[in-house]
């Protein structure tokens, strides 16, 4: 089994809302700050099973105020929203970047189908 591609730079670009990750085994990805914020790993977005997972919209004008080191192995991302759980771990940050087209549809389908007028609360 390979490991996990490792980050050889992490840029945070404010004005343009991007954090820039450059792996070991030559990708770079620019990571949309709303991704991020939208696909966070932690157990508040993520649920603890599929089906408990949280459809996070409104996030366009997010930012990043900070990227935090966590080990060896991931970085903890502090959002300006109050949003700083789950750890980007090198594994997901990748995954992140290589799935990003396949993962935005999915994510944009979804809000789609939330918004359906037989879907609104009330």
């Amino acid at each position: 089994m390979n490991p996990a591609p490792q980050p050889t730079q992490i840029t945070l670009r404010s004005r343009s809302r991007l954090l820039q990750v450059a792996f070991d085994d030559g990708q770079s990805f620019e990571l949309p700050f709303e991704y991020l914020r939208v696909h966070s790993p932690s157990a508040e977005v993520q649920g603890h099973s599929p089906d408990q997972a949280v459809l996070v919209t409104g996030k366009a004008d997010v930012g990043i105020l900070r990227v935090e080191p966590v080990g060896q192995y991931a970085v903890k991302l502090v959002f300006d929203d109050g949003h700083d759980t789950g750890l980007y771990t090198w594994k997901y940050l990748h995954a992140l970047g290589r799935e990003m087209p396949a993962w935005q549809a999915a994510y944009r389908q979804r809000v789609l189908e939330k918004e359906k007028p037989g879907n609104l609360p009330g």
